[in-house]
């Protein structure tokens, strides 16, 4: 098998890339990435002598380009797409782009070409915000964005699910939980407020902080979306969740505990614009069709998380002070 990952040099899709190249050796791996402020190689400085592996710098809105490495392979697994909600609330205009423009390209180039078997990855924010005592969202679960970030992920389904209907693309979904682990851009909640504490720095938390998600580590949601790839059933949406559902705030204390600090290192800052209240995900339709759950219990996976970047503080380092785009871009334009 080749397969085509967009947006492999982010956070979940670098980890991914590590994951499947480690459980199908035999497999070959082309990363489109356009590397933007969070795709960064040094992500996947492990892999990039691996003769199964192959960078392309590109951009998934290019057609031309886009169709040309769709034809090489043989499925397309789209983790590509802006997805932190504060920038999309500054400047919605780069979520639109790429994360409905550049699956409609995507999905043109997967139609174009024999109809390419095409994964897309999406979030559990295209539901929409839960009361403390609802049930969990699930694939039945209606559609009801709530920022301009999670609207063009719920437009990119949409046009994902059409193509299915229309043109007979054979394509699976999955909606997933808010992701932690190594290699994550410290703007999200847990390595920022990691890296901040690394630096002495306090750590501002929106609102009261009750704000409720629920958490599932990178290894258990790029092994369910291996699992789809082999097995899922085509046209169908699988939600992938990490049985984990915590406050902000529970979230800070206990990574203040891990650094033996108290609530003195908070600053409680003004809530964020239309800020969701809670997301919790059912996973029963995965558990029951295909035999998949979270296997990384939540304390164990944070506290690894919190020493992975204690054990790499050059590369977050790197990030927060924009050195590793400088060399990383020389680097490529050396090839």
């Amino acid at each position: 098998m080749k397969l085509l990952i967009t947006g492999g040099a982010g956070f979940i899709g670098s980890n991914f890339i590590r994951y499947y190249l480690k459980n199908h050796p035999s497999d070959q791996i082309i990363n489109l990435d356009k590397l933007t402020y969070a795709g960064n190689l040094e992500n996947l400085k492990d892999v990039e002598k691996n003769p199964n592996y192959k960078f392309i710098k590109g951009d998934i809105c290019d057609f031309d380009l886009v169709s040309k490495l769709v034809k090489e392979a043989d499925e397309i697994i789209n983790f590509a797409a802006e997805t932190h909600v504060d920038r999309s609330i500054l400047d919605s205009g780069d979520f639109v782009r790429t994360n409905i423009e550049g699956t409609r390209t995507l999905l043109d180039a997967a139609k174009s070409n024999d109809n390419k078997r095409f994964h897309h990855i999406s979030t559990d924010e295209v539901f929409g915000s839960l009361e403390p005592k609802d049930a969990p969202f699930s694939e039945k679960t209606s559609y009801d964005p709530r920022s301009p970030y999670s609207a063009s992920k719920a437009a990119s389904d949409h046009l994902v699910r059409s193509y299915y209907h229309t043109f007979g693309l054979p394509i699976t979904i999955s909606n997933c939980s808010n992701n932690y682990g190594p290699f994550q851009f410290p703007e999200k909640l847990i390595p920022f407020f990691i890296t901040n504490l690394l630096e002495g720095k306090k750590v501002p938390l929106y609102g009261d902080g009750l704000n409720v998600r629920d958490w599932i580590h990178v290894d258990d949601h790029n092994r369910g979306v291996d699992l789809i790839l082999q097995k899922g059933k085509i046209g169908e949406t699988y939600c992938l969740g990490g049985a984990s559902e915590k406050t902000n705030l529970e979230i800070t204390k206990f990574i203040l505990n891990e650094f033996g600090k108290g609530d003195e290192m908070i600053e409680y800052i003004k809530d964020r614009a239309g800020h969701d209240r809670r997301y919790a995900i059912d996973f029963s339709k995965i558990k029951k069709e295909l035999g998949w759950e979270p296997q990384v219990k939540f304390a164990d996976g944070l506290k690894q998380t919190v020493e992975w970047y204690r054990d790499n503080q050059d590369w977050w380092k790197k990030i927060k002070s924009g050195e590793y785009q400088d060399y990383y871009k020389k680097q490529y334009e050396k090839r």
